[in-house]
């Protein structure tokens, strides 16, 4: 395997990701690219803890992010994330539509409804609407407005794609909200440099 290879596979996966999105995007879109994005998870060969190693807890770490291609801000843009044990998050938006789906490891998601009208742009009330599990053969995807938390428990680490319909970097309006309801911009108070993967 060389990491060409991996470039190539990153390409193609993301040139059929916006034929669909060209067409509209709505849940059954995420469904479609969902099967896309599952079949790349499969390279095992591609994407493992060799080639992508997790955060060193030594240095206080608890996540990696591995951006995967930079096509420009009004692109579909796919990571590879390591998550820790204990990582865990705040309920956030994305702004755009999103897919996680497992090559490694357990990751559980708490998805909310907001139940309150949006007027108060510093403030939220949420309520949970369900929990899903994702690993290997259980994805979830959300459109932009979807509200999730995630966390990681156990004694493993994750190694699971995250695609984006726009790049992470790109997104100014993504909130986070915290436990007494007050928003917060995620990307400024949250997000972690992501680490950019080269096809050499």
């Amino acid at each position: 395997m060389s990491n060409q290879e991996v470039g190539k596979a990153v390409a193609a996966l993301l040139e059929q990701v916006r034929a669909i999105q060209a067409r509209g995007i709505d849940r059954e879109a995420l469904r479609e690219i969902v099967g896309l994005l599952e079949k790349l998870a499969e390279r095992r060969d591609f994407f493992n803890f060799a080639s992508f190693p997790p955060p060193a807890a030594s240095e206080g770490k608890t996540a990696t992010r591995y951006r995967l291609n930079d096509d420009g801000d009004d692109s579909p843009t796919l990571y590879l994330n390591s998550l820790l044990p204990g990582k865990k998050t705040v309920p956030h938006n994305h702004e755009t539509w999103a897919i996680i789906v497992a090559v490694e490891g357990t990751e559980f998601n708490r998805v909310y409804l907001r139940t309150d009208d949006g007027s108060d742009p510093e403030f939220a009330r949420l309520q949970l609407e369900r929990e899903v599990t994702v690993q290997p053969g259980s994805p979830i995807a959300f459109l932009g407005d979807d509200i999730h938390d995630i966390r990681v428990e156990g004694d493993r680490p994750t190694l699971h794609f995250h695609l984006y319909g726009r790049p992470l970097e790109a997104l100014s309006g993504r909130y986070g909200v915290q436990p007494d309801g007050k928003l917060q911009n995620y990307n400024r108070n949250q997000m972690e440099p992501s680490t950019p993967v080269v096809y050499a």
